[in-house]
């Protein structure tokens, strides 16, 4: 699937209308089901700071939301992190990003839609494209307020509500 829009008509459309993104929360899950830890992806932006973030796109045309989980999952964490996709595609959560500067889910480039998603990751993930490294962290290691703070556009709080809603609350 090669691109569907041209970088000036991408940008002409996210001027009009809103588009659909995934978000996606790596997870390990121990034999009894608990998430053990939670994988963060470490970013240089374009801005040349380095960042946290959640796996993360957007879903193109006639592109279903599996695929495009599938698509940006083997992006960011290689082809051998072998990611268990819920069988169910109900989101954990849907973040509504705006260009407004302070809108708690912002993007500056845009008005977009996320379906948010926990996904299982049982395999090696070997991160790829421009992902610096892939940091697994303890639920309570990820809301410290260092970890908190290096995440921004909305992931913290798609990462509270990650953890609220497998049964971690702090």
């Amino acid at each position: 699937m090669g691109p569907w829009l041209s970088p000036e008509d991408l940008d002409l459309v996210r001027r009009k209308v809103p588009m659909l993104y995934i978000d996606a929360l790596p997870a390990r899950i121990g034999e009894r089901g608990e998430v053990e830890a939670v994988g963060l992806l470490l970013r240089a932006t374009a801005e040349g700071r380095i960042s946290r973030a959640m796996v993360s796109g957007r879903v193109l045309y006639h592109e279903t939301i599996r695929e495009a989980l599938e698509r940006h999952l083997e992006k960011d964490l290689g082809p051998m992190a072998l990611p268990q996709l819920p069988s169910s595609l109900v989101p954990y959560s849907v973040g509504e990003y705006f260009p407004t500067p302070g809108s708690p889910f912002h993007d500056p480039r845009q008005h977009a839609v996320s379906l948010a998603y926990v996904v299982p990751v049982a395999g090696d993930c070997q991160p790829s494209n421009d992902t610096l490294e892939l940091t697994w962290l303890t639920p309570a290691e990820a809301v410290t307020p260092e970890i908190l703070g290096d995440l921004g556009d909305g992931h913290a709080i798609l990462l509270k509500q990650a953890l609220a809603h497998l049964g971690k609350v702090f």
